[in-house]
């Protein structure tokens, strides 16, 4: 009689085995659905290829953000603010021919240069500018042309 519930226990004990054997076979063949060039892959295999893809790419963003921000303190150095004044120094002339150009780094920092026309002869020159101001005297049309470079360009329609 113990041989007898033995023999059943173990049959039964036998039966749920293979049902977790089928069962399991099938969630193999489920998670190994993923093919790519080099054949099937699991699921577990590809995760791991995207956390590995994931990482390389997280690693090339900071490196960007890094050469994004060197390029941004490059030009703050840059002489970017640019404005030209035209206008006519003597009167006498027509075509405004003598001009005023600032030439200004985004603190204000840079160089205006000022050319100026008359009929026998032109003059040019060039006067340093830090923070908007400079140590020489400006005339009203370079004041203009500084302060035009800073404001930055106007909106275009």
């Amino acid at each position: 009689m113990v041989a007898l519930a033995a023999a059943g226990g173990a049959f039964v004990a036998l039966l749920l085995a293979l049902t977790a054997h089928v069962r399991v076979g099938r969630l193999r063949r489920g998670f190994a659905v993923l093919d790519s060039g080099d054949g099937p892959h699991s699921v577990l295999d590809a995760l791991g290829a995207q956390q590995r893809e994931t990482a390389a790419l997280r690693s090339e963003v900071a490196a960007a953000r890094n050469d994004v921000a060197a390029t941004r303190a490059e030009l703050a150095d840059a002489l970017r603010h640019v404005s030209v004044v035209r206008y006519d120094a003597f009167g006498e002339m027509g075509g405004r021919l003598s001009f005023t150009a600032a030439l200004l780094d985004d603190a204000g920092d840079g160089l205006v240069i000022t050319s100026i026309h008359g009929r026998s002869e032109a003059r040019t020159y060039a006067k340093g500018v830090k923070a908007g101001r400079s140590e020489q005297s400006l005339s009203p049309e370079e004041e203009q042309s500084i302060e035009l470079a800073m404001r930055g360009p106007s909106p275009r329609r």
